[in-house]
Parts: C-alpha cells; structure tokens; sequence
C-alpha cells in the first residue's frame, strides 16, 4: 500500500523547547501575529513558571538572533557576573576539591552553592528587555500573559521536574534539590510536600507571587527588577541574609552584544556563540573532523567514537587552558579556530595520538533552551539557565536566584578565578547554521558540560549524515569529556568492545537518552522540521 498523503497544514513558524506549557505559549503569541523574538520570550517567561529550578528572572543565559529583515545577526550575552564585593581570594581558605563531574567547587559550608553569599548578579532580563527593544513586535505586556496565567492557575509537575526536584548530587560533591527547595518558607510552600519531601510528577503548584511579581515586570518593564521595586526587595533581601549582591550590582549590569563565532563546515557556516560562552568548543570540534569523512567511518562505529571523541578532548583541554571571560583573559581564537592547527590536531588524531584531558565531567541539568523561527525568518536560539539554583527566593517574589557562584574557581590565578564583574565560562551554545547566507538550521541544548558535544554530534547527524532533526537529536550519542568515553545505552555493546580494544576506558550509561538535551528546528528549503530531544518534557509545535 502507499504512504498515506500527509494532511496537516505546512507550518510557517515553529518553536521548540522541552516544556509543553511554554511551547504551548510560544505557539500563541506566534498565532497572534508576533515574531520569533516574542515567542522566545513568552516562552521563556513560562519555563521559569514551570521549570523553577531550571530558569527563571534570576538567572543568566545567551540569546542568538538572526532577523533577514534587519540583516543583524547578533549575540546577546547575559552571563551574570560576580558582585563587585567579590575577591578572588574570597573563598580560597574554604576551598576543599573540585565537583567530579567538572561542574563547580566544594567549599566549606557549600557557601557558593546554597543561600545568599551563592548567588550572582542576573542578567537574563537585561537581554530580554534589550532584545525586545531592538527585535520585539508585540507590546511588552503581553508577553507575560502566558506566564502569568500559568503562575496564577498552576500547573502540573512533569517528570522531568520531578527528577529534577528529587535530585541528590551528593556523588558529585553538591547539595540534594531538596535542600535547595526547602532553603524558603516560600520554597517549602510551592515544592514541597506536607512531609517535606519534593512535590512528584502529577502534584500541581501554584505560585500566585510569582504571578504578581511577573504582573509588575509586565506593567513596568525589565528595569523594575534592576532599579525599581523589585530591586529594593532583592537588595533587602540580600542586607539582612549576608548576600554579595548590591543596588549597584543589579543597577550596572548590561549584556554584552556582538556578532557570533562562526567557522565552515562542508561548504556551510556556523554561527554559536564567542567566549565566555561555549560556541569555541563546537567550533574547534567542527574545525578538526573537517578534515575526515565521517560518513566513509559509518555512524556510530568504533573508529567513528575514536575519532570524534578525541575531537571532543583536544576542545575540552583548550577550553580548560585558555577560555574564560574576554576582558580578564583574552582567548587565542584566531590559533585553536586555524586551518593550521585544526590539520596538525587531526593528523595526530589519524595518527592514534590520545590526546589527554584530566577530569571527568558529567551532566549538569540546570538549564533550558529555546529554538524558534517565523513566516519571515527570523531565527532566535536562546539557552538560559540559574546555573546551580541557590534556593534564595527573595520573600513573596515567588522566583528564585541563581547560584552561579558555584561555577566560579575559588583559587586564584586561573582563567575562571573570582573577580568582581567577572563572568565564568558556560558552555551554552545556542547555534544558527546558515547556508549561501540564509538560515536553514537552529538548534540549543540544556546539560551543562554535556551541551558542546551534544550540539556538535547534532550537526554532524544533519550536515553529514543528512538526518532530520528529530532523528537527528534523538541518535545514541556519546561524551569525551574527560579521558575515558561514556556511551549512552543504544549504542551496541560490539561497538563498545572495539573502542575498549584500543585501549579507551569505555563508561556505558544506563539512561536511554543521556549527554545534553537537544532541541533544533531545520529550515532546508523553506519546510520546517522541529525535534525536542526524548529524554526532556517538550516538542517542536508548528504554527499554519
């Protein structure tokens, strides 16, 4: 028999991200006439409503647009940085190791990880505000009606907050979520059950504060959380719980803007990025297996492991080496992104050579991504994220602060050392790939040190190995960030004998769909195709 003819509508505009409820909001304001730029942030609004630990107002994170209208193709970074009453010797005293998995430092008293001292100053608002200035088409307001109606009537855990709510990262040196839940009056309320323990998939939440002060935001913009009302309580808050965090914090912080990194890859140009955030490392990775034919390797095979994931190592180790935030350690980009030393890293990696990176780094879940493009292609790539939350909800706000701190090296003298206004490297890359100038690939992944090498095996699948996005993004991946290679669960264990062969320590998960989280929306053509990544809530929903 044939196919059955598809009958469902071509879509003209599309977002994904791995929550339903704020695709869902995306989707409407793109219905009702607004642009990729407003359906970004209506969406990314209602993550913080319903995934607290994952994002929200007090957090940081990158946003990525591309409008054809204007021609501007621009990075707007909204890393927060460490207040200005940091020293980089601050902490040096408590420091005890770093977090296994490469994410963070273990002080004494987890005094960069829970409660005030923990968090930075958030940026994420300032890009929201900016972005919306520059690219929105639908008033302000409006933007937060999603948001706030699903603050005010509740919502439903998931199981994906569910995980993240009973999390206990106690191997990795961090404090369990529940902890960081019941660190408020406030936050035992929201998330916690009568018992105190986190709230479980289907128990619903209802967080009239944060409705009220997303209501104020709404009416008085952005700056209220900076210099307004909202500030004087987050300061307050701050004056009376020992935090680092001042007026003068919240008044001074601005992203950073300007165009991304971008590199070829088989006739193609990617966009992601520049430091302090990830894109260097999928463009290294980029830059070397350009010089293999990936496809004659086969997909997934033993060499096909070997070879990307020593890519992935000689980019970990440059990282490590030589990115932090630009204006404290300048990156040499120019030499790590040259045809000069992508051959001479390549040759070696022909040649056998394992290339040595000395940690172990594993996933950090504590982040979010948005991908969106319009009916006139406009494309905006957004991750954002609280880093490591800090549990602090400023009384009857109903959101909670990052705690980014936790992402800063309390030694001194290195490239991520504290300083004041310093931003700490975050691998988030949310990428734009375009072909003879025009768009035709989105794509941003949540997971911490996962996100590079999950974002670049995505792009290997598309530009490659010609796969569509969901298949694409839902492929048994793999991870080198350290010197040992971790598998996901499909991969067959055949494969994994032959990399074990060539002397590689071989870690296989037990998770179905581990490394990142990946969600992306390809253009080819002008026909869209979304893919969420299975192991998160969300989808890519199109609009007729």
């Amino acid at each position: 028999m044939a196919r059955p003819e598809r009958r469902l509508p071509a879509p003209r505009a599309m977002i994904a991200a791995p929550q339903p409820e704020a695709v869902e909001a995306g989707t409407a304001i793109l219905a009702a006439g607004g642009n990729a730029l407003d359906a970004a942030l209506a969406c990314a609004l209602t993550q913080g409503v319903v995934d607290p630990m994952m994002c929200g107002i007090g957090g940081l994170g990158v946003l990525h647009i591309l409008d054809p209208k204007t021609g501007d193709h621009l990075v707007l970074n909204g890393l927060s940085t460490c207040p200005a009453a940091c020293t980089e010797t601050m902490w040096a005293e408590a420091f005890e190791r770093e977090c296994p998995d490469g994410y963070g430092y273990v002080l004494k008293g987890n005094v960069n990880e829970l409660g005030h001292r923990a968090v930075t100053t958030p940026g994420i608002l300032r890009v929201f505000a900016e972005a919306h200035r520059r690219w929105g088409s639908k008033p302000w307001a409006e933007l937060f009606g999603p948001a706030i109606e699903t603050a005010t009537e509740g919502w439903l855990v998931r199981p994906h907050v569910a995980t993240m709510f009973a999390l206990d990262e106690a191997a990795y040196g961090r404090l369990p979520y529940r902890t960081k839940l019941g660190f408020t009056e406030e936050g035992q309320r929201l998330y916690l059950r009568p018992d105190g323990s986190p709230k479980r998939v289907g128990d619903s939440v209802r967080n009239p504060e944060l409705a009220a002060t997303l209501a104020t935001l709404a009416r008085e913009g952005a700056e209220d959380f900076y210099t307004g009302s909202l500030a004087r309580r987050i300061v307050a808050d701050m004056e009376a719980k020992g935090g680092l965090i001042t007026a003068a914090d919240l008044a001074g912080m601005a992203p950073e803007i300007g165009p991304p990194l971008t590199v070829g890859y088989r006739g193609r140009t990617i966009a992601v990025p520049a430091p302090p955030a990830g894109g260097i490392m999928v463009a290294e990775i980029l830059r070397i297996l350009e010089h293999f034919d990936l496809p004659a390797l086969g997909h997934n095979s033993a060499e096909y492991l070997r070879v990307v994931a020593e890519a992935m190592k000689v980019a970990g180790r440059d990282k490590d080496l030589h990115i932090g935030d630009p204006r404290f350690v300048p990156p040499p980009l120019q030499r790590l992104l040259s045809d000069a030393y992508a051959a001479e890293r390549a040759a070696a990696i022909r040649a056998g050579e394992k290339h040595h990176l000395p940690r172990t780094e594993a996933d950090s879940k504590h982040t979010t991504t948005i991908s969106c493009v319009d009916a006139d292609g406009m494309v905006v790539s957004m991750t954002h994220t609280l880093g490591v939350p800090s549990g602090v909800i400023p009384p009857g706000t109903g959101f909670m602060l990052n705690g980014a701190m936790n992402w800063c090296d309390p030694r001194p003298g290195r490239a991520g050392s504290i300083a004041p206004g310093k931003r700490r490297f975050s691998s988030m890359t949310p990428g734009i790939v375009l072909e003879e100038g025009k768009a035709v690939a989105t794509l941003g992944a949540p997971g911490g040190a996962w996100i590079p090498i999950a974002v670049a095996q995505v792009l290997l699948n598309l530009l490659d190995f010609g796969m569509g996005m969901q298949e694409a993004v839902q492929a048994p991946r793999f991870s080198a960030t350290s010197d040992a290679i971790d598998i996901g669960n499909r991969i067959p264990r055949a494969v994994q004998r032959e990399v074990e062969a060539m002397g590689y320590e071989v870690r296989r998960t037990a998770a179905t769909f581990p490394f990142a989280g990946v969600h992306g929306i390809t253009m080819w053509d002008g026909r869209l195709e979304g893919g969420a990544d299975p192991q998160r809530d969300g989808l890519a929903a199109g609009v007729p």
